[in-house]
């Protein structure tokens, strides 16, 4: 039995990232992803732009509608993704579980700019026995799985102290850095702000800032999109120093040992071990893991218990900026 999937939005996530790319080699947008995965099954997207509708018809033979209840009307989907820009975040979900009752839905992280709206959807959900997950896809790659495995094992010790770059707003993309740190070293402490910043395209703030986890500190830094695109974490542990570059499509571990020149100094490895990443496909990695729960297996998401932990902190540092 497969799982029928209807996607509220048709933007750059929802089908648009790799429309143009090698199917084999990319997986970056919902449409591809669950239009591929055996376990699911694309019954259609609604989006009001007909241009996307009409592309969404003629590259993945399933219907398209230009409004929620239209689709509810013709589809009873067990997953919704919900792709919509930010703000109409909390206005889709209440729409989407008026009509309907799906098994899932799948949200765009951050749930909502507004923490007691995205408080309001988790607890709708939870009213309604929906099963709420936001889609932080880094979660769901193998390359950062092995990392939390690692550092529950105490492969890589503990405390670490670190510095993770994003850009494009502390909220829309910061949180997905944010959101990655708390998987592997814990929850939030406590945080500094270091400078205020700007805000990004007059609403989300781009401090840099100190945030304590569970397992470590690690000062966030804000670079200009408009300059370059750069998210990046690095991570000193007790036995050795972490890279996760390039957005996560490469990770490098470097193993401390004895200076082989000089007595009693400690240096890394010039050996760099490469961690395999799939972030050429990570959000056919997100439909992968969210089959293995929906089978009753253990899978590596964010739910939305973890994914408002994250704005709750998030909102917790913005305002102190």
């Amino acid at each position: 039995m497969t799982i029928g999937t209807l996607i509220v939005g048709l933007g750059q996530i929802g089908m648009g990232y790799d429309l143009r790319l090698d199917p084999t080699a990319h997986v970056y947008s919902h449409a591809r992803a669950f239009s591929l995965h055996p376990a699911f099954r694309l019954l259609g997207g609604v989006d009001p732009d007909v241009q996307r509708r009409r592309t969404l018809e003629h590259e993945y033979r399933c219907s398209a509608f230009t409004d929620v209840e239209t689709a509810l009307d013709s589809v009873q989907p067990e997953l919704v993704v919900v792709a919509v820009p930010t703000p109409l975040h909390g206005d889709v979900l209440l729409r989407v579980l008026k009509r309907s009752k799906p098994d899932v839905v799948l949200c765009e992280k951050p749930l909502s700019y507004d923490l007691a709206e995205a408080r309001d959807m988790l607890r709708v959900c939870k009213e309604r026995g929906v099963r709420l997950l936001v889609n932080y896809m880094r979660r769901s790659d193998p390359g950062v799985i092995e990392i939390k495995r690692r550092l529950d094992a105490g492969e890589i010790g503990i405390p670490v102290k670190g510095v993770a770059w994003y850009s494009k707003g502390l909220m829309h993309n910061g949180s997905h850095l944010f959101n990655l740190l708390e998987y592997w070293l814990g929850g939030m402490v406590n945080a500094r702000i270091l400078e205020p910043g700007r805000l990004w395209d007059g609403i989300d703030p781009e401090p840099d800032m100190e945030v304590s986890f569970s397992s470590g500190r690690v000062y966030f830094l804000a670079a200009k999109e408009e300059k370059f695109s750069h998210y990046s974490i690095e991570l000193l542990a007790p036995n050795g120093r972490l890279r996760y570059e390039k957005g996560g499509r490469q990770i490098v571990w470097q193993g401390a040992r004895p200076d082989a020149t000089f007595a009693g100094y400690t240096t890394v490895t010039d050996e760099m071990e490469i961690i395999e990443s799939q972030m050429n496909r990570f959000q056919y990695n997100v439909a992968a893991q969210l089959a293995l729960l929906l089978e009753g297996n253990g899978a590596s998401l964010s739910d939305g218990d973890d994914a408002l932990r994250t704005i709750e902190s998030l909102t917790t540092i913005i305002g102190r900026t």
